[in-house]
């Protein structure tokens, strides 16, 4: 029995594990249930009609801008880039504001993407530089100890 329990935690690992396993079981249902009953309440509570530009054709009549500090804060449009741009749907003839994309911010976000991507890739070309001279070290460590040996 005493050697079988040298470290004391080491007789209560399958019970600890399952005791983890049922909290953080037990978190995640909670956090998970309530975001999707928060998700069904909103969309109980907020019946919106679809903007005129996803339901019919239109033509755009001001260009792709950035939204102002007030239009930011109050334009539902302005919400997931900054930018807006001025449709007129054709079949209603109403002027609506659509959520568009910058070429010039999206022109710096690849920009940046690239530079990342490169930074990485000369980071990992390193690290393997590095582990394979480890490697070669080793192995011929490995030769040097055989043939002494002989």
């Amino acid at each position: 029995m005493e050697s079988e329990c040298r470290i004391p935690m080491a007789c209560f690992r399958p019970r600890v594990l399952a005791l983890h396993a049922l909290f953080w079981g037990l978190v995640s249902l909670r956090v998970f249930g309530a975001s999707l009953l928060g998700e069904e309440r909103t969309a109980a509570n907020k019946p919106m009609a679809a903007p005129c530009w996803l339901v019919e054709e239109f033509v755009v009549t001001v260009d792709c801008s950035q939204c102002t500090a007030f239009q930011a804060k109050s334009w539902v449009a302005c919400e997931h880039t900054g930018y807006v741009e001025r449709v007129n749907c054709t079949k209603s003839n109403k002027d609506d504001y659509k959520s568009c994309r910058s070429a010039v911010t999206e022109g710096h976000l690849f920009w940046k993407f690239e530079a990342a991507m490169l930074v990485l890739m000369v980071l990992f070309a390193l690290l393997v530089v590095v582990r394979q001279r480890s490697l070669d070290r080793l192995a011929s460590e490995k030769v040097r100890r055989q043939i002494e040996s002989i």
